[in-house]
């Protein structure tokens, strides 16, 4: 612990005078740290950390909170050697019905600053996995390159999946332009935004957190609100207000579900394989 209270003092340039491990995550290790200008902060670490894995996300949190809609938390130091990033520390409360539609409203205005491309400029990769965000011209090639086709080798070389299922990834990868709808600007996404990655403050406002932020389609971070739960049906109305989806985008869910499905296969195993296999029946 003493090394952690000196790789943080480094980091931010204060010293620090006591620190606790707080739980959540499933990767990082993760810590209530208070410092000697009267700060108090949240630290995680990392045992066995990727090549670039802390400073991609502080590069991604500082993507979204440039935007000024949902709030982000404040990136106060980072190192990859030693992994450490260092972020502002919020006081979680409990969401509502008014926090779930000021979320929606601020979601859609995230989205709407949108992206330079689909994929990131930085070329950055994502997750544990290392899905690629190759820079792509339109969405179709990005969720085939950099998603579908990655993950159908990855579950191949794993045996997560049926081969039957991954003929089918790599059949689908082909046909995406005429399964994604109407062509639409990149938007900025978080990336993996589940219930556990938002938090919600003392004071009912909604950050978001441990994003694999990257430019996309926006129906994906939506999908994904869906496919776990946890967000209540006036975030998607107070969305829909602000920026509605295009016609036909309840028969695209599965698709944008498709590939954390296919994650959270190759990670966890069986339980998801079902799932899996159901997403691409709707799509045949």
């Amino acid at each position: 612990m003493d090394d952690l209270r000196e790789q943080i003092a480094r980091a931010i340039g204060c010293e620090v005078v006591a620190i606790t491990p707080v739980s959540g995550g499933d990767v990082a290790d993760s810590f209530r740290a208070r410092v000697a200008d009267g700060r108090t902060v949240f630290a995680k670490t990392h045992p066995h950390a990727p090549a670039g894995f802390f400073t991609t996300e502080a590069a991604g949190l500082a993507w979204l909170r440039e935007t000024g809609t949902v709030p982000i938390p404040e990136v106060l130091g980072v190192s990859d050697d030693p992994p450490l990033l260092v972020l502002q520390w919020i006081d979680c409360g409990g969401a509502g019905r008014a926090s779930d539609a000021e979320f929606g409203r601020a979601l859609a205005a995230m989205h709407a600053v949108g992206a330079a491309c689909f994929g990131r400029e930085d070329r950055r990769s994502t997750g544990s996995r290392g899905l690629p965000n190759e820079p792509c011209d339109s969405w179709a090639e990005f969720y085939a390159r950099n998603r579908l086709l990655p993950l159908a080798r990855l579950a191949s070389d794993g045996r997560a999946l049926p081969k039957s299922a991954i003929r089918d990834l790599e059949t689908l990868a082909g046909r995406l332009a005429d399964r994604g709808g109407p062509i639409e600007p990149a938007a900025r996404l978080h990336g993996d935004l589940w219930a556990g990655n938002r938090v919600v403050d003392r004071v009912g406002t909604s950050w978001l957190i441990d994003p694999a932020a990257h430019g996309g389609h926006r129906e994906f971070d939506l999908a994904m609100m869906r496919l776990f739960g946890g967000f209540g049906n006036e975030c998607f109305a107070a969305y829909a207000e602000v920026s509605p989806l295009a016609e036909g985008w309840q028969e695209r869910i599965p698709l944008h579900q498709l590939a954390p499905l296919v994650v959270h296969a190759i990670k966890f195993g069986e339980g998801y394989v079902g799932p899996t296999l159901q997403a691409l029946e709707a799509l045949r």
